[in-house]
């Protein structure tokens, strides 16, 4: 008698097919079936290609992965994480064990800052925040038990560059890690493997993917067995990614560089213009002559100064409340990297936690703004901001 498998649940999960799809699969199977223990085996030991269960591992985290490796020119496969802050989590805490000391460049993001300020220091891991544009102080900052030097190339939200050229010479000459967030220069302005970063970070969720429908984080490191340590501590930890994230994150990637393009033409359009504002008291934008870290941004970024704008205007909550209000078809949102332009309040988002003295101390006013500039029609933007800003003082 014929056994009838047709009855049976999961027989064969995909068909045969001579041809492939042009589109990535979305694969959100949590577990993949192995023909035998030894299969298995030889999987885990490495000596097999292949998916086990998807918090280890699973195909469109790997797509995601190759493709920033591409473009960041990592040596290993890069590892994707659950959102930006646990690709950070993950280096600071899978790196690091009790008695460790850490740097952190001083304008760090929000959440970042508060890992090295509160949650590392409770761990036994000890902090110092130090500028990260005078390397100097760095040198000054490091004890035998330092393990790493944390800094953004460009700083959220106050636009400073770190002086990676520099700190990579002394992460080189007392053998600290460097590890570098490239979330806002993204590879497209800056590959900071070649300015000697030994781990490079990135949020995903922002300008990579693109579109605000995506929480994913980015890690490689330059030392295979770094690369290893972190990739095993976010299976440890759970930092896995969605597939579906992950799915989207890959489409968002295909017109990257266009949307990154496009943005920064419009950014450099958009700080020029809000500089000319005499209800603007100050511009920070990378690209303009009056930037405080001018021959470090030319050396770093060359001509790609990146699309985030940050601006300042006079007054408190109450004018920043009426600018919001008055930005007309922008987005006021805690965010940044999307297709359409968002503006950010740090002193009510990113560096709340912050006290009004620690936001001084950065630059962070009440009528402090932070720009991610998206794809609009640049006139069109201008006139959005120009009228914004005259209704905050009215």
């Amino acid at each position: 008698m014929k056994n009838d498998y047709g009855s049976l649940i999961r027989p064969k999960p995909l068909p045969d097919s001579a041809s492939r799809p042009v589109v990535t699969p979305l694969c959100p199977s949590v577990v993949y079936s192995s023909d035998s223990p030894d299969m298995l085996d030889a999987q885990y030991e490495g000596d097999l290609a292949g998916y086990t269960y998807s918090r280890e591992g699973h195909p469109n985290a790997d797509v995601v992965a190759h493709a920033i490796d591409r473009i960041e020119g990592a040596p290993h496969l890069g590892v994707v994480t659950s959102s930006g802050m646990a690709a950070v989590s993950a280096v600071l805490l899978g790196l690091t064990k009790v008695g460790d000391h850490v740097i952190g460049g001083n304008q760090l993001y929000g959440r970042s800052l508060r890992m090295m300020s509160e949650d590392l220091p409770r761990l036994g891991i000890k902090t110092t925040l130090v500028d990260p544009s005078d390397v100097d102080a760095v040198r000054s900052a490091i004890r035998k038990t330092t393990r790493i030097i944390l800094v953004e190339v460009v700083s959220n939200p106050t636009l400073r560059m770190a002086d990676i050229l520099g700190l990579a010479s002394l992460a080189r000459e007392t053998g600290v890690l460097l590890v570098v967030d490239n979330t806002f220069t993204t590879p497209r302005a800056f590959k900071a493997f070649d300015y000697g970063a030994d781990v490079v970070i990135h949020s995903i969720t922002k300008l990579l993917a693109g579109h605000s429908d995506v929480m994913l984080g980015y890690i490689a490191a330059r030392d295979i067995e770094i690369n290893n340590q972190l990739r095993t501590f976010t299976v440890t930890a759970g930092m896995t990614p969605s597939p579906f994230d992950c799915w989207l994150a890959e489409r968002g990637m295909l017109s990257f560089d266009l949307r990154f393009d496009r943005a920064q033409a419009t950014a450099a359009i958009l700080a020029d213009h809000l500089a000319e504002l005499s209800l603007v008291e100050r511009v920070i934008y990378p690209g303009r002559f009056d930037h405080p870290d001018r021959q470090l941004s030319i050396i770093l970024l060359k001509d790609q100064f990146c699309n985030m704008v940050s601006f300042e205007i006079s007054g408190g909550r109450t004018e920043a409340n009426a600018f919001t209000r008055a930005a007309e078809g922008l987005n006021f949102a805690p965010t940044l990297g999307d297709v359409g332009t968002t503006i950010s309040h740090p002193a009510s988002s990113s560096h709340r936690a912050l006290t009004a003295e620690q936001r001084a101390d950065l630059g962070i006013s009440e009528g402090f703004f932070r720009v991610s500039v998206g794809l609009e029609d640049p006139k069109i933007l201008c006139e959005i901001f120009t009228k914004a800003i005259h209704a905050a003082r009215n």
